[in-house]
């Protein structure tokens, strides 16, 4: 909910424009996930790996800013279970289904089958939470799943991960879904959460907690993190940690802290744009025709949908729906 200050026009106008550039910012950064992986496994990285690590830096981060904020660190012992062992959960789900997304069905069919998670949320609320199920909703989420099916079926190098022995299509599309459920779980542990302690907090405790859980599983089935052999590979790792998840959040927290919640969700949805341009760009991931409408139409109907919620009044929940893990 936006606060009244008394400013002039002009610094309120250069208030909103910063918000909207941070938005952007944030959308961009979140964006670079899905390239920065993809050249992570051109030097040996495995799936199961990558996700691990780039929280693991992020935690890491998150500790050092901590040390300027020592409140951070402060939680009663059900936020310490139900943020980090639940939301922690979540976040481990997602790092590493979303990389099997990612290698399956490209860079945008990651992100549009990862965008489906706000339908998820629709629909989860209404039992969970209580919140309607209404018309436009319900279209826009069919505009949503139409915009996924042609974009993950335009992915024309779909072919190439599997026969490199990479993941196939078909767990490329379980990935993306499986990730698409632990981001639309954050949101709801969010409502909860976020009043009581914060949305930073709780970003870093559920971030912490995934890491600590991927450190203790990822052992148990025989899938050891193997940290970078090369220098390229850490910078890649640096990256995806501190810029698509640190820096992305902080610089969404900027822009909601200038402008409404909605319209900041709606500026950062240009992320699965920037991850698609930079594949087609850095990979030939390319995408037929339909593929780029799929694209735009899952973009168009989460846009949309931000935007709606704002013009109903309701747009006091949307923050939680963009501090989950982070991609």
């Amino acid at each position: 909910m936006a606060t009244t200050i008394s400013t002039s026009p002009a610094s309120g106008r250069l208030r909103v424009l910063a918000g909207f550039l941070f938005a952007l910012g944030a959308g961009t950064l979140w964006g670079t996930t899905g390239p920065l992986s993809t050249a992570l496994y051109s030097e040996g990285a495995e799936l199961t790996a990558v996700g691990f690590w780039r929280i693991l830096l992020a935690t890491a981060g998150f500790i050092a800013y901590g040390l300027f904020a020592p409140g951070l660190f402060r939680i009663d012992r059900r936020g310490l279970v139900l943020v980090g062992l639940l939301g922690g959960a979540l976040v481990a789900l997602f790092e590493v289904a979303y990389q099997f997304a990612i290698q399956g069905v490209g860079v945008a069919g990651a992100a549009t089958l990862l965008y489906t998670a706000p339908i998820m949320v629709a629909v989860l609320a209404w039992p969970l939470l209580g919140e309607r199920l209404t018309p436009l909703r319900l279209a826009l989420a069919v505009v949503v799943l139409v915009g996924v099916a042609l974009t993950v079926s335009g992915q024309v190098t779909a072919a190439e991960a599997e026969a490199a022995g990479g993941a196939s299509r078909t767990a490329g599309i379980a990935g993306g879904l499986l990730s698409a459920a632990g981001f639309a779980g954050s949101p709801l542990l969010a409502r909860w959460a976020v009043p009581r302690y914060g949305a930073v907090r709780v970003l870093f405790y559920e971030i912490a907690g995934g890491t600590a859980i991927l450190a203790v599983v990822l052992p148990l089935v025989g899938e050891t993190p193997i940290p970078p052999g090369t220098l390229p590979g850490w910078i890649y790792i640096a990256s995806l940690g501190l810029g698509a998840v640190l820096g992305a959040n902080f610089c969404y927290f900027a822009a909601v802290r200038r402008i409404d919640a909605a319209p900041t969700a709606v500026a950062a949805s240009i992320e699965p744009v920037v991850g698609a341009l930079l594949a087609l760009l850095l990979f030939q991931q390319q995408l037929t025709a339909s593929g780029w409408l799929g694209l735009f139409l899952v973009v168009g109907g989460v846009a949309a949908g931000y935007w709606r919620e704002a013009i109903s009044g309701s747009a006091e929940s949307a923050p939680g729906v963009t501090t989950a893990p982070p991609d």
